[in-house]
């Protein structure tokens, strides 16, 4: 499985290194997610963690690290240069690698109800999570700051948040979740030290005053430094570049009397912006990104050859790196083996596969399109249950009083819990897509279908069974009752799935089956 979720919070916490360090390393202590960067200002008082991995692994470490902020961040006593409404300020997930962003709007939603939920404090959704127009916008949620959010919340029906209580946190305030593309966080520092310089350069290039397309600017101080700066966020570097915003503040700057004291880029950047920077920059000809080295090395092409050399006679006469050291037994065993909710997924995907030939047949391409890409998501959620199960092994191999032993349990529980959860949704929809078809299928081809549906059928039995004994071991309770109540909201969605199992044609079908679906 080759899902890939970036997620990015943003804390109040700039100057203490005990507190950063406390999150950063809650990132690390879980499986399945990578620590890609850090960053902290004490003129900002802020810090941006960087972090990827499983979509489920990471919704994990989003919300313990929101825990954990609201624990160790008091914003009564915080003073700090950057906008703010809380201790985990804003939290944006961020689509990589072979998911979607509304993978990521459902991931926000979730992370979004269990810190509403579990630590009591309100929650909105911005961009593209956002439930209403007027929140969208990051700047329009922090207007005003803590105060300006308290006072609209009190006064304006149109500011309850999404999750949560209706009013503000005594020491975390609020917090910001949502989907979004990547951003550059970009930076120009100015040779003065006079605020409204900063301030008017800001205006000048921000996408809101009429300025630069999806480009959002403020005026900082950094008085540590003696210095103002032009603090960017780049939405679209694609439509806006870094040399285009470096050369607005730049030219701006200039107007003033001011010149550029340098630039910075907080968190990480694509490469390919880092690419058409260069090509503008440099005024290069025909520059394309397989120039670069790495790319290269890295193409389909090379990493082929690569793999032949490897694999000559000529090769093994070739010095070797120490190799890596091999893989735990427990760990392999993980990898190779099959585990329940892998196995329902690979059984659903051969329903699939019957559905898809019969549709080819029968020239139901919308159909076969659709049963194409439901199998393709459950081949990929074979893997994503293995995963699970391996992280689970990990956790249950740690000492009982271990400190991680809880987090990293319940991040595993978690995907056991979630996968079959998406594949019994699929199943629902690849049930009545085949039953379509049965009523314009040839006789010969009627037995696939069948063959299909009664798969399905069984599919979602073991994994609502999978599901129900995982959350029995799941130590975080108020996360089970959080999934509970999202089984209840899919329980027609089951029950008509079922019905059209053991409606005619299936007359001859056992009609007691209907009440194996048990939801409690």
């Amino acid at each position: 499985m080759n899902q890939i979720v970036e997620c990015v919070p943003n804390f109040s916490e700039g100057r203490n290194p005990e507190v950063i360090q406390a999150l950063v390393a809650l990132v690390r202590s879980v499986p399945g997610v990578a620590l890609l960067d850090e960053s902290h200002d004490r003129d900002h008082h802020r810090s941006v963690v960087t972090f990827a991995g499983r979509p489920y692994a990471v919704a994990e470490v989003a919300f313990q690290m929101a825990r954990l902020a609201s624990q160790l961040i008091d914003l009564r006593t915080h003073h700090g240069e950057h906008p703010r409404v809380g201790a985990t300020d804003v939290m944006p997930f961020v689509p990589i690698r072979e998911v979607s962003m509304q993978d990521c709007v459902q991931l926000a939603r979730m992370v979004g109800q269990r810190i509403g939920n579990e630590l009591k404090i309100p929650v909105f959704l911005y961009e593209q999570a956002a439930a209403r127009p007027d929140h969208v916008q990051l700047e329009w949620i922090r207007k005003g700051g803590l105060k300006g959010l308290a006072d609209r919340m009190a006064a304006d029906a149109a500011w309850v948040p999404d999750f949560g209580p209706k009013q503000l946190h005594h020491t975390a305030g609020a917090t910001v979740i949502g989907a979004r593309w990547p951003l550059i966080a970009f930076n120009v520092n100015l040779t003065c030290a006079d605020l409204s310089v900063a301030k008017a350069i800001a205006k000048v290039v921000r996408q809101s005053s009429g300025g630069l397309p999806y480009v959002k600017a403020i005026g900082v101080e950094l008085k540590s430094q003696g210095l103002v700066q032009v603090s960017m966020n780049l939405t679209n570097y694609e439509e806006t570049s870094l040399h285009v915003a470096f050369a607005a503040v730049e030219r701006e700057a200039a107007v003033r009397g001011v010149e550029v004291a340098g630039t910075e880029i907080v968190g990480l950047v694509p490469e390919q912006c880092l690419i058409d920077t260069a090509q503008q920059a440099l005024r290069l000809d025909r520059f394309e990104g397989k120039q670069v080295l790495e790319i290269r090395l890295d193409s389909a092409e090379s990493r082929a050859a690569i793999g032949r050399l490897a694999g000559s006679s000529q090769a093994k006469d070739l010095p070797s790196l120490p190799a890596k050291p091999a893989a735990s037994a427990a760990a392999v065993t993980a990898e190779q083996g099959l585990t329940g909710g892998s196995v329902g997924a690979l059984a659903a995907s051969f329903a699939t596969t019957l559905g898809t030939m019969v549709a080819k047949l029968n020239r139901a391409r919308a159909v076969g399109t659709r049963l194409s890409e439901i199998g393709a998501r459950l081949r990929e959620l074979v893997q994503a249950d293995r995963d699970a199960y391996a992280q689970v092994l990990q956790a249950r191999k740690l000492p009982p009083n271990h400190p991680e032993r809880a987090l990293r349990l319940s991040s595993g529980l978690l995907g056991a819990i979630e996968t079959p959860m998406e594949i019994v949704k699929l199943c629902c929809e690849v049930i009545p897509l085949l039953r379509g078809l049965l009523a314009q299928a040839k006789p010969e081809l009627q037995p696939d279908l069948k063959m299909g549906i009664q798969l399905a059928d069984a599919v979602i039995d073991g994994c609502v069974s999978m599901v129900e004994e995982n959350m029995k071991v799941q130590p975080n309770q108020q996360l089970v009752a959080s999934i509970r109540e999202r089984f209840a909201v899919a329980e027609q969605m089951l029950v008509d799935a079922k019905s059209l199992c053991y409606t005619p044609p299936f007359d001859s079908w056992p009609q007691n089956m209907l009440n194996i679906l048990k939801l409690r």
